[in-house]
């Protein structure tokens, strides 16, 4: 009996129990586009690390095991998608996952969470960067912030890049090995920009009005969205509206309900408007 008769994604990420963000976002949404999302975890967590308390329980050395059962099971994944990597050796278990997994016919959507603001995240250091940068190589779509695009080709931070420089840089993060980029979260006085570019189409912007304040697992919500319609052919730049479109809804919904920030968007309210 073939357990390859569904369209899957591989979703390897951290899992926070409560404050929906990483796996616990990725899963719903993925399932919600019609498509089994497979988790491997990279390390649990009660809650995220954005509250004051946490319990954190590191996944790294169970990885390889976790993945070999997989490997037993012949599994087949039309896509795989990567979230926070949080050592230098989780993304080298990452990078024997793709020479596992990977094939010329599925989709890798890598995110290269790094950090945010021009600065890098604590548990990252110039090495694990360098590493990052070969997992990029493995990517179809990249879908970084401006801080970690500019991490990834060496470039100073600017909040204020236009898109001429924008595309230079997307261009050159193409040149690493994705055949199409989002930069996501640029602040455009009251809107939001995501700076997109495809290889061989050149880049463009696509842009909704800026509402509330940033949430944890929103970055998740638009990697999940990306991938899941990258696995059902949808068109890239009508993946990025809808993700865009959808954040936008969520956040306004959270606001709407008093939901504090530390608790992420209530996608769940919305859940079925997502098609």
């Amino acid at each position: 009996m073939s357990h390859n008769n569904q369209k899957k994604i591989a979703a390897i990420n951290d899992y926070s129990g409560f404050g929906r963000c990483s796996i616990a976002v990725e899963l719903p949404i993925i399932s919600a586009l019609k498509v089994q999302c497979c988790p491997l975890p990279t390390s649990i967590l009660s809650n995220h690390t954005g509250f004051e308390s946490f319990y954190f329980e590191d996944f790294t050395e169970s990885m390889p095991a976790y993945i070999k059962e997989w490997e037993k099971l012949n599994l087949k994944f039309d896509g795989i998608c990567t979230g926070f990597l949080g050592s230098h050796k989780q993304i080298e278990i990452v990078r024997y996952f793709f020479d596992i997994f990977k094939t010329p016919d599925n989709i890798v959507v890598v995110d290269p969470v790094m950090g945010d603001y021009g600065n890098l995240y604590a548990t990252y250091t110039k090495e694990t960067c360098e590493e990052m940068k070969k997992l990029v190589s493995y990517a179809n779509i990249l879908t970084p912030n401006l801080t970690e695009a500019c991490i990834l080709t060496g470039r100073e931070y600017n909040a204020e890049y236009g898109n001429e420089e924008l595309e230079i840089i997307a261009k050159q993060l193409s040149d690493m090995g994705p055949s199409k980029i989002v930069i996501t979260g640029i602040v455009r006085g009251t809107y939001i920009a995501n700076y997109c570019y495809e290889d061989g189409c050149g880049g463009y912007e696509i842009k909704t009005t800026k509402v509330g304040t940033q949430r944890s697992g929103t970055g998740d919500i638009f990697t999940a969205i990306i991938a899941a319609d990258a696995v059902n052919k949808v068109n890239f730049h009508e993946s990025v509206r809808k993700a865009s479109q959808f954040i936008k809804k969520c956040i306004m919904k959270s606001i709407e309900l008093e939901i504090p920030v530390t608790d992420g968007v209530c996608f769940e309210e919305l859940l079925t408007t997502l098609r």
